[in-house]
Parts: structure tokens; sequence; C-alpha cells
């Protein structure tokens, strides 16, 4: 069943081709979205800022159900995302949120590891680097409390969630 209702879908892109997909798909007047953030890249020559995509191999498209295939016959996509069977929506509400946040110019970070309460972690940057604890709790994202494991003590430790990985 064809509809001309437009929804959000994330598209998933080849490799480290985000932006000439956004572009490709820009060309054919779709509307699109590729959040990008700002990074500074050092090569051994130079340094320089250089806009890189919040989410890897990732761009949103807002299309109605018959553009599905001149999506896919876009040069840089590879497929559309599944959810339970189906292809995944994103909800406007969501999408406004993402751009309103990506926006903010608020220094986010994305980490793609869930961590609980008794788990095992290692620090792998900051002051800390290094240190073996167990996650006791998060106040939020840029204050943990570790349990240092030969201490018996637990601490408030002032780091970033993206210097903590999951022990295996």
């Amino acid at each position: 069943m064809l509809d001309n209702l437009y929804r959000w879908y994330p598209v998933y892109t080849n490799s480290r081709a985000e932006k000439r997909t956004y572009q490709e798909l820009q060309k054919k007047g779709i509307e699109c979205y590729l959040p990008l953030k700002k990074e500074l890249k050092q090569w051994s020559d130079r340094k320089k800022i250089v806009e890189e995509p919040w989410f890897k191999s990732y761009i949103f498209v807002h299309i109605s159900n018959k553009e599905y295939a001149e999506v896919l016959m876009t040069k840089g996509v590879s497929r559309f995302l599944y959810f339970s069977g189906k292809i995944a929506i994103m909800p406007d509400k969501q999408m406004q949120d993402l751009k309103l946040l990506m926006a903010s110019g608020e220094e986010l970070e994305l980490v793609d590891y869930e961590i609980q309460p008794g788990e095992k972690v290692l620090v792998n940057a900051g002051p800390f680097k290094g240190m073996v604890a167990e996650l006791v709790s998060m106040r939020n994202k840029k204050s943990l409390v570790l349990r240092l494991e030969n201490l018996g003590y637990a601490l408030e430790i002032k780091t970033s969630m993206a210097y903590v990985e999951p022990i295996k």
C-alpha cells in the first residue's frame, strides 16, 4: 500500500560515504538530515577542524512510501534500517529533538554501549587512565561513581562515559 504520508527513515550508507550520499539525495530533491560534529584532526604536517558524521554510516531521509526505490537507487545508499522485520521509522518529535540537540552547541558525546551498575570497567583516557573499577552508579554521563578494586571504597569520579569501557 503506497501512501503520501512523509516520515523520517534512518538509512544505512556505504562506509565513509555519508556526506557524498547526503549531497546525492539533495540533488534528487529528497529531504535528508546528516548530523555533523566538528573535530580537530591531526596529520603529520598539519591540524584541521573537519566535520564528521555523528552517526557513522547513517543518514535520515524524509520521504513517502513511493520514494523508497529512489532512495535505494542513490549512490552511497546501502539499505534502509529494519526493526522487528519492518523498515524503521523515526518519529517526527524524535527528529525535531535530535535537530535541536545538534543545533544547541552543547558538548555532546555518543557512546554505543550500556554499562550497568556492578559491571567492571576500564578507564581508557583522562587522569584515571588504566584504572580498573566497578561501576557503582552514574550521576550523569560526566560523573560516575566507581569502586576501586583493591581499596573497597567507592569514589565519585568526574570523568566522561566516553573515557570508560566495559571489560568483557
